[in-house]
């Protein structure tokens, strides 16, 4: 198991080095990665070298492109979530860019924490319909307080590849059941799919060997494909169907 898991890490980093592209403008260096936004456009970030270092910039493009996409940012409520997301992968947020600085030992690291950023944020913050009050993160923490079920939000760990990975809830082991570490899906694809289950392959291998991870999936304005659910379940995490969350309620709140 093991060695089967040591090569899915191996594979997903030799993926992420061959499917990325380097381009020189003026002092910036863009990089091209091959991760997908809703558009099916690759993530662009961009790099420079700044006080002994690197700053590396989304220059912008994720909380623009909501914003041109109807979503609004404004409200207290959306502000403190932005920012408990942002504070969470160690980003920072300069007017509208999503931001980090960078050592040469740590340039793998901040690169990833700056483009899960950008998948994060993108995530919960894009409305299919601008009238939705409320974001599919809140919709779960909200579920689960009606339930009584205990839990911690935004919780990071690190992983074996010294990667961090930020989880939107973690339930704190009981009598009853061990640790259990959730994501949210707002949008469930492929691309996101492949996300959380390197997320949980990697932080699996530094946690307690009882805990168990979910996705919660969102399913109110598309149906989610049997081929996501498999592929998440192919990985050891539990898939959540946001309609059928009342099947699992009691086995979160052991």
């Amino acid at each position: 198991m093991m060695r089967d898991i040591q090569h899915l890490l191996d594979a997903y980093h030799a993926w992420l080095k061959d499917k990325s592209v380097l381009r020189q403008i003026d002092e910036w260096v863009e990089i091209t990665t091959p991760y997908l936004d809703r558009h099916n456009d690759y993530l662009q970030i961009y790099a420079k070298r700044a006080n002994g270092g690197f700053v590396l910039t989304d220059d912008g493009y994720t909380i623009e492109d909501l914003e041109q996409s109807g979503c609004k940012l404004e409200s207290p409520k959306r502000r403190e979530l932005l920012k408990m997301t942002v504070n969470g992968f160690g980003v920072q947020l300069e007017n509208k860019a999503l931001q980090v600085q960078a050592v040469s030992e740590d340039f793998a690291l901040r690169k990833h924490s700056l483009i899960q950023t950008m998948l994060a944020v993108n995530d919960m913050f894009y409305l299919a319909a601008p009238l939705v009050t409320n974001l599919f993160y809140e919709d779960v923490v909200n579920w689960l307080d009606v339930h009584d079920i205990r839990h911690t939000p935004k919780v990071k760990f690190s992983g074996q590849s010294g990667y961090d990975h930020l989880f939107d809830v973690v339930i704190p082991r009981s009598r009853r059941a061990p640790e259990r570490i959730v994501r949210t899906i707002n949008r469930p694809n492929r691309q996101t799919a492949q996300t959380v289950a390197f997320a949980w392959l990697d932080t699996k291998a530094v946690r307690s060997p009882e805990s168990r991870a979910y996705a919660i999936l969102n399913d109110s304005d598309r149906p989610v494909t049997q081929q996501v659910v498999t592929a998440i379940r192919s990985y050891g995490v539990s898939p959540v169907v946001w309609s059928d969350r009342e099947a699992v309620q009691a086995e979160l709140a052991a």
